[in-house]
């Protein structure tokens, strides 16, 4: 169970160093052999988006430096800027405890959502209102 791997991670030393391609060969993709990715400004810390990553996805942004996605509604991968511009250069990538979801820090080029704004979390709930404000 894969579940376990990570387990066994738990109390490893801050300073351990581990194989990349053993760690990834563990991560629980779901069913649709995905994961979900929260993509994050390497400066500011906001929170762009969140997305996907297959395998593929996952191989691709290590590869380039610039981070790949799998577009669920389109069903391909997502090179983020290929027709906007508004690149993600890679800056750091994180796996959770438990393996099933990934953080990356990015250099964010233009605005990360695809309305052009900043980030995809525009959309602000007023509870004492029961509203929706638009950022």
């Amino acid at each position: 169970m894969k579940r376990s791997y990570f387990q066994g991670l738990e109390n490893c030393l801050s300073s351990s160093e581990l194989e990349l391609a053993d760690v990834v060969k563990e991560l629980a993709f779901d069913s649709r052999g995905l994961l979900p990715v929260i993509t994050q400004d390497s400066e500011s810390k906001e929170v762009l988006m969140l997305a996907w990553m297959n395998i593929e996805a996952l191989n691709q942004t290590l590869k380039t430096g610039y981070v790949t996605y799998w577009s669920r509604s389109r069903e391909e991968l997502w090179l983020k800027g290929k027709t906007s511009g508004h690149t993600q250069e890679l800056v750091s990538l994180s796996i959770d405890c438990d393996g099933d979801s990934i953080l990356c820090r990015v250099n964010q080029i233009g605005g990360a959502c695809h309305t052009g704004r900043e980030h995809c979390f525009y959309l602000q709930v007023d509870r004492k209102h029961h509203k929706i404000r638009v950022l």
